[in-house]
C-alpha cells in the first residue's frame, strides 16, 4: 500500500499516512484487517506498528473522514484506547507467530530464554560431551545428564564407558538438591565446554577436508591420509573420524547397518556392491531381506562386464553421504563404540 494515496490533512493535530494506515487498520477489527495484511510490504508493517503505538485518540467523526478516503466506505467508529495490542491482535490473524514476533522486536527477547547453556550442549556431538564429562567427577556428570534435555542425555550416556553408565545413573536417581554455589561452579565448566563445542563447529577446515575425502575411492583417501599424517599427526587425527567410505560399513553396528540399508534403493545397492571384496558383500547381504538378497546376488551373477566403474564410484558415494545423514540425524551410528573405562575419579 502506497502512503501517499491518503487525502489531506484534517482538524487537531496532524495525522501522518502511516498514522490513517493504522486507524483504518484498527477500524476494521482483526479479522478484517488481517486478511489485508498480505498487501503490505515488511517496511510498510513495521512503520504502521510504530504509529499505532503513539497513536491519539481519533473521534468518530474524523476517523469517518479517514475512512472515507477508501474506495469502500466502513460505517462503523472503533475505539483506539489500546491500539497497541489491538494492532497485534491484527497481526496475529494475519501472520505466522514467527513473523508477528519477528516484526514485534520480540524475537530477540526469547532467544537468551530458549537458547539457555544446557540446551546449547546439544550443538556437540554426543561424543564430544561425553569425553568431556569424562575428565568430571561421577556426581558432576549426574548433575549435567539431569539438566540436558532427555533425549539428547540419553546420547550422551551411551557414549560413556559401559562400566560406568551404571554408577552414573544411580548418583542421576539420588541426585539431590545442588547448592547454588556448586551449581555455579558446574555452570562454568558446562560454559567452557560450550566454548569448546563452539570452536569446533566453527573449525570448517577439517569439514571441508572430509568432505572432500568422502568424494573418494579408499586408496585414495588412505594415501591423503597417510600423507597428511606424516605432515600432522594432530590434524589427520581431527579429520579421520569425519570420513566415512563405502568400505567403512564393515565397522558400523549390525543395527545401524541394517537400518541404512533398509533406507537404500535396490538399484543402488547393487551397483554398489560391483566389484566388492566378499566381506562387504556377505556383510552388506546379511542385513537386508532374504527376498532382496536373492534379487541382488542375481544381479551381481553378471559381474562387472559393461559397467562403468563410475557408476559403481557414484552408488557407493550415495550409500556413504546417506549414512553420514543418518548419522547426523541421530539415527544410526557410524563406527562401534569403544568401551574404554578410564580410571573413574572417586
Amino acid at each position: 500500500m502506497d502512503f501517499d494515496d491518503f487525502g489531506g490533512s484534517l482538524p487537531g493535530r496532524p495525522l501522518s499516512q502511516p498514522d490513517k494506515a493504522a486507524a483504518v487498520l484498527l477500524a476494521m477489527g482483526k479479522q478484517v484487517a488481517g486478511r489485508l495484511l498480505k498487501y503490505f510490504t515488511q517496511h510498510e508493517l513495521q512503520v504502521i506498528i510504530a504509529s499505532a503505538q503513539t497513536l491519539r485518540a481519533i473521534p468518530p467523526d474524523e476517523l469517518a473522514s479517514i475512512v472515507s478516503e477508501f474506495e469502500d466506505l466502513f460505517t462503523e467508529g472503533a475505539g483506539l484506547m489500546d491500539n497497541a495490542k489491538a494492532i497485534e491482535d491484527i497481526l496475529e490473524a494475519g501472520l505466522t507467530p514467527e513473523e508477528v514476533d519477528g516484526l514485534l522486536g520480540r524475537r530477540a527477547a526469547f532467544q537468551g530464554y530458549e537458547a539457555s547453556i544446557w540446551d546449547r550442549l546439544q550443538d556437540g556431538e554426543p561424543l564430544f560431551i561425553a569425553q568431556f564429562l569424562l575428565r568430571e567427577h561421577p556426581q558432576t556428570i549426574a548433575y549435567i545428564l539431569s539438566m540436558i534435555p532427555a533425549s539428547f542425555g540419553a546420547k550422551v550416556l551411551m557414549q560413556l564407558p559401559e562400566g560406568r553408565r551404571a554408577d552414573i545413573m544411580n548418583r542421576t536417581v539420588n541426585l539431590r538438591d545442588v547448592s547454588p554455589k556448586a551449581a555455579q561452579i558446574i555452570e562454568n565448566r558446562v560454559q567452557e565446554l560450550v566454548m569448546e563445542i563452539d570452536a569446533e563447529r566453527n573449525s570448517v577446515g577439517t569439514t571441508k577436508v572430509a568432505d572432500l575425502m568422502n568424494e573418494l575411492d579408499k586408496p585414495a583417501v588412505d594415501t591423503l591420509l597417510n600423507s597428511l599424517e606424516s605432515i600432522n599427526r594432530d590434524s589427520a587425527g581431527k579429520v579421520r573420524p569425519k570420513i566415512f567410505l563405502f568400505e567403512d560399513l564393515l565397522y558400523m553396528p549390525q543395527r545401524s547397518r541394517v537400518v541404512l540399508l533398509n533406507d537404500i534403493a535396490g538399484d543402488i545397492l547393487t551397483m554398489a556392491l560391483r566389484g566388492a571384496s566378499a566381506e562387504i558383500r556377505d556383510g552388506v547381504l546379511a542385513c537386508i531381506s532374504p527376498r532382496q538378497r536373492r534379487m541382488i546376488e542375481s544381479d551381481l551373477q553378471t559381474g562387472t562386464a559393461g559397467i562403468n566403474p563410475r557408476e559403481i564410484a557414484i552408488a557407493r558415494r550415495a550409500v556413504a553421504q546417506e549414512a553420514i545423514r543418518l548419522a547426523n540425524a541421530g539415527q544410526i551410528e557410524l563406527k562401534e563404540k569403544e568401551d574404554a573405562d578410564p580410571a573413574a575419579a572417586a
